[in-house]
């Protein structure tokens, strides 16, 4: 097998963040507005009078969605870099690949109408990114330490 095939799951997940980022403003807070919706509706469904503030949730889960995407994303630049070759430096290359994804990320919804560019996005994918990096290796040892027991 080819080491490059390594690389298929990053650039397919790399095209989704396109596609969602390519999507106009309104389209976007659609479909975000539909999964705030249908989280508002299961917390009532489970806690009937519990009041849950939509926009405040909204905000959640806008910015929940660029950490979980960066987060993925470095995880899977790693796991190609590691299988491409091993060296002690790949969680900073992975992490470093997916800031600046993130950053060419804002960059192109900057044209996209109805869509801004925010440096605090940027922040909250690089967190994202350093959180999946740390996950990664924290799993890495936990699966060598009982390979070895």
């Amino acid at each position: 097998m080819k080491k490059w095939f390594v690389w298929i799951p990053a650039l397919l997940w790399m095209g989704l963040i396109f596609f969602l980022s390519h999507q106009p403003g309104n389209d976007s807070g659609a479909l975000s507005g539909g999964i705030t919706k249908t989280i508002i509706d299961a917390i009532q469904y489970i806690v009937p009078k519990v009041e849950v503030p939509l926009e405040t949730l909204h905000f959640i889960i806008r910015k929940g969605a660029h950490f979980f995407s960066y987060f993925v994303l470095a995880i899977l630049y790693f796991f190609a870099l590691n299988k491409m070759k091993k060296l002690s430096y790949n969680g900073l290359v992975a992490f470093l690949m997916a800031t600046i994804y993130a950053i060419t990320d804002e960059f192109h919804q900057y044209f996209i109408p109805g869509r801004v560019a925010a440096v605090t996005d940027v922040m909250i994918d690089s967190l994202g990114a350093l959180c999946g990096i740390i996950s990664y290796m924290l799993a890495l040892k936990v699966v060598k330490y009982f390979i070895k027991r």
